[in-house]
């Protein structure tokens, strides 16, 4: 039976050069052309051999976590001496973080913020990091792989969508049924599951529309390479903090609140 790659590994593939060897885990690390220049691009996918149980699917656990540091610091140390240093994308089609006991016991937590730290790092050293959304970008994995990028570029196409948790368990949690949990997220923006809310919090620096996200024509595929060359071209000229998430007019509008609070955090830092 012909194994059924994920949304990750399928846009893995369209946007990278094959692997010159076998791959096994959960983690791939693969080159492929954004604009001019070549850069190193990631993806979490499925990993049905995992030794734990609640880390077989593309999650982030402890594995993960773990590999996805080491990868990153790998470039980070390569690049190191480079006056230019290359791309990194991080393709982000993650369920979850892991949930499990043994993973919460031997520190998920801490494996989830080495990835954190390295891609963090590779920003703060001058690596254009820029996150691509096609799937699921859900809770701690996605703070744990693509939430650290200096842009983040996402696909709008069913499937797609940021959230601290999957819409059947907020919907047991908020005691609501599904559709009445998706009626209250067409008025209160942070509790939506479509990438257009999400996009007008501010957070991403383009929605791609009219691409199929599940089987990508050549076209899509090139449309999306700009995209990521365009990121990759904007961040190069800006800030490697991540304050241009609250710049744009629409997080001017939507987040008005986190930008005042932040401004009086600043004038009470300076007194």
């Amino acid at each position: 039976m012909t194994e059924q790659l994920s949304r990750g590994a399928r846009w893995l593939d369209a946007l990278t050069s094959a692997s010159v060897q076998a791959e096994s885990g959960p983690i791939r690390a693969r080159d492929g052309r954004v604009g001019d220049e070549t850069a190193r691009f990631f993806a979490v996918v499925p990993d049905p051999q995992n030794r734990f149980p609640r880390a077989t699917d593309n999650v982030v656990g402890l594995e993960q976590g773990w590999l996805l540091a080491r990868a990153v610091r790998e470039v980070l140390d390569a690049d190191r001496d480079a006056g230019v240093k290359r791309p990194i994308v991080a393709v982000v089609d993650v369920k979850s973080q892991a949930y499990g006991r043994r993973e919460e016991l031997l520190g998920v937590h801490l494996a989830c913020a080495a990835a954190v730290d390295a891609y963090a790092s590779a920003r703060l050293a001058g690596h254009p990091v820029i996150a691509l959304i096609v799937g699921p970008a859900m809770s701690g994995a996605y703070l744990a792989h693509g939430y650290q990028a200096n842009r983040i570029v996402a696909l709008d196409a069913p499937g797609t969508a940021v959230h601290a948790m999957g819409k059947e368990a907020a919907a047991r949690v908020t005691r609501r049924s599904v559709d009445s949990l998706d009626a209250l997220g067409d008025t209160v923006l942070p509790m939506s599951y479509k990438m257009s809310a999400y996009a007008k919090l501010g957070l991403l620096h383009e929605l791609i529309e009219g691409v199929d996200a599940d089987a990508p024509s050549s076209a899509d595929i090139e449309r999306v390479r700009a995209s990521l060359a365009a990121a990759v071209a904007d961040a190069r000229n800006g800030p490697r903090d991540l304050s241009n998430r609250l710049a744009s007019a629409d997080a001017q509008r939507t987040r008005a609140a986190s930008v005042e609070v932040r401004r009086r955090m600043r004038e009470q830092w300076s007194a």
